[in-house]
């Protein structure tokens, strides 16, 4: 019976994931060049649902502002719009300092630029993107 259980848990927690939404809006301190804006490396990427607010059926949303550099890796988070749960903004944050993009890009020269990411934390499925 505790394998099912552990199962069960695994099955929550995978299903619990979220999908990050890159809404990259760059904040540039000057010039007309274009910027290419970041792009994450792996796709879709996922965070840990907190398991108590799963239980719950609670969903909810963090906006991040995120600072992505010149290598593509974050080196800064801030927490831009607070979801109104404590669990949820945390495993934004704790999500986001992982990621990895493409960098940014102004006249062909890697560039750091701050996006916007929002975080949403929900039970609906996922639409199906593939077809």
């Amino acid at each position: 019976m505790k394998s099912t259980e552990n199962f069960c848990l695994q099955r929550r927690v995978l299903e619990g994931f979220v999908i990050l939404g890159i809404l990259a809006v760059a904040f540039s301190c000057s010039g007309e060049s274009q910027i290419e804006q970041p792009t994450p490396l792996f796709g879709e990427m996922t965070i840990d649902y907190p398991l108590n607010l799963w239980d719950q059926d609670i969903e909810g949303e963090t906006l991040l502002r995120v600072r992505v550099t010149e290598t593509g890796a974050v080196d800064s988070v801030e927490i831009f719009g607070f979801s109104g749960y404590r669990a949820f903004d945390s495993a934004a944050v704790a999500g986001a300092t992982g990621l990895l993009f493409n960098p940014a890009t102004r006249d062909g020269k890697r560039i750091g630029v701050w996006v916007t990411l929002p975080v949403q934390f929900s039970k609906r499925p996922l639409p199906d993107t593939e077809n």
